[in-house]
């Protein structure tokens, strides 16, 4: 005969394996997209959620800016390093997406992404094979040169494979780790390409990474238009020789206001996510918060340990990319510290809205392309349900490199 503490131990049990043939089989019904009850309490943890009513916010709002505005978007990869994101880019009116690594680029072309600009030279012999070799599986694919001696090893690759490479120069916008120094220079590379019978010039690019954080919008517009007026000189050399431009690339999701009317295209990225480090550089409006996008990504972590007030360990360490300058979504009273590798902590006045045992907190992140790096999904949830996953590129082997 059953007591109440037997059937209250029986219950008990069934919902403990219950719970743990839910978590075991998560994996197999990611497989088969069956989400149905599935909600952020199931998920392992940390993990990376995007809200996707933020997120598609945020990528109205940009393309909205885009279109209205007569400026074209190629938006950067490495904030997401996602083809699905990368498609749903395009199929709101993006002209192809830009990368930073060979294997972006790969990735993202052979996935059917077409407009695909590399923004880093391929330098060296297996780079630039590659990348010849991708040029001619894909024409619509580009590459930026700040090199004559570049120019000329891709001229001759090319060559080589019987096929033709789009090329835009990249110029110094401020930073010293690329780009030609603009005018004579820049102009002299421009002819030289011109010249080279396996290359086809495109235009040219000044990314100014010093004006992407320059906190205050005043402030960000003469950071940059400082940074590419000398991309703007070179263009005019340009058009005074009847070399025509059909590109001038640069911007990101801090200057995207801004840079409009003068470049071509916008190459913004973290607009779709926004973490904390851009939250901060203040809008147009006003010069505390960047209000123009929403923060869409989270990292969700477990609260695995509660021995001390006001502080709980949580399952989201340095590996998860937590970093000191990371907030809680919705606790501004929380602070974040770091405890190790697989260990993070929380700090908060104690006997306020203490957390508990096994309770989930959200992490905004402060760095995306970091954060993002070392996830491989990322989860989709709309209000507290978990409603897809989308792959995060691999980092397994050379082609991730």
């Amino acid at each position: 005969m059953n007591t109440r503490r037997t059937f209250f131990i029986n219950t008990l049990t069934t919902a403990t394996a219950l719970a743990a043939a839910k978590s075991a089989n998560i994996e197999n019904r990611i497989g088969k997209k069956d989400w149905r009850g599935i909600t952020r309490e199931d998920l392992p943890t940390p993990s990376m959620i995007i809200d996707i009513d933020l997120f598609e916010k945020n990528l109205n709002t940009m393309s909205s800016h885009c279109k209205s505005s007569g400026v074209n978007l190629r938006g950067h990869v490495k904030i997401h390093k996602s083809v699905d994101i990368a498609k749903r880019q395009m199929a709101m009116g993006s002209i192809g997406v830009t990368v930073a690594t060979e294997a972006e680029a790969e990735l993202m072309s052979n996935s059917g992404v077409k407009g695909v600009l590399l923004t880093r030279q391929a330098a060296g012999k297996e780079k630039t094979t590659r990348m010849v070799a991708l040029a001619k599986r894909d024409p619509t694919f580009l590459m930026v040169v700040d090199d004559p001696s570049m120019a000329v090893q891709l001229d001759m690759a090319a060559g080589a494979e019987h096929t033709k490479v789009n090329v835009v120069v990249d110029i110094n916008a401020g930073l010293q780790r690329a780009g030609i120094e603009p005018g004579a220079k820049a102009f002299a590379l421009v002819q030289k390409i011109t010249g080279l019978k396996n290359l086809s010039f495109k235009g040219l690019m000044a990314y100014s990474g010093g004006a992407s954080h320059t906190k205050g919008w005043e402030a960000r517009k003469a950071k940059s238009m400082k940074d590419i007026a000398g991309m703007l000189e070179t263009a005019d050399m340009c058009k005074q020789s009847g070399i025509p431009i059909e590109i001038k690339t640069g911007g990101s999701t801090g200057t995207y206001n801004i840079d409009t009317g003068y470049l071509t295209e916008l190459q913004a990225g973290s607009y779709m996510f926004m973490d904390t480090g851009y939250i901060k550089i203040g809008s147009k409006s006003g010069d505390e918060i960047y209000t123009d996008f929403s923060q869409s990504l989270t990292v969700l972590t477990t609260i695995i340990v509660r021995q001390h007030a006001g502080v709980a360990t949580t399952d989201a360490g340095i590996k998860s990319m937590a970093k000191q300058t990371d907030t809680v979504k919705g606790r501004p009273d929380v602070a974040v510290d770091l405890q190790g590798a697989e260990y993070g902590i929380l700090r908060w006045k104690a006997g306020e809205n203490d957390y508990k045992l096994g309770d989930k907190a959200e992490l905004y992140p402060t760095h995306l392309d970091s954060s993002t790096h070392v996830y491989d999904r990322y989860y989709i949830a709309k209000g507290d349900n978990i409603i897809d996953a989308w792959p995060i590129m691999g980092k397994a082997g050379a082609a991730s490199r």
